[in-house]
């Protein structure tokens, strides 16, 4: 009985050992950690331009309110 148990519980552990080194996992989660990073970076980049570009055209909109026609 406990030479069969002793079994089963190595077998178990074999089996977990071997989906550990196994590389289709790791892999698959470097590029799931690499497309995070990706689309982080890109709605970073998204924000801070969108920031730009809005007090750009904020700053040209408010000229063109301003403008007095003989000033212009």
């Amino acid at each position: 009985m406990l030479i069969r148990l002793w079994c089963r519980g190595q077998g178990i552990l074999m089996d977990i050992g071997s989906r550990v080194r196994r590389e289709d996992g790791i892999i698959a989660t470097e590029y799931i950690i690499m497309l995070v990073l990706v689309a982080l970076a890109i709605i970073a980049g998204a924000s801070y331009l969108g920031v730009q570009i809005n007090t750009k055209l904020s700053s040209a909109g408010n000229a063109v309110r301003d403008c007095v026609p003989a000033a212009c």
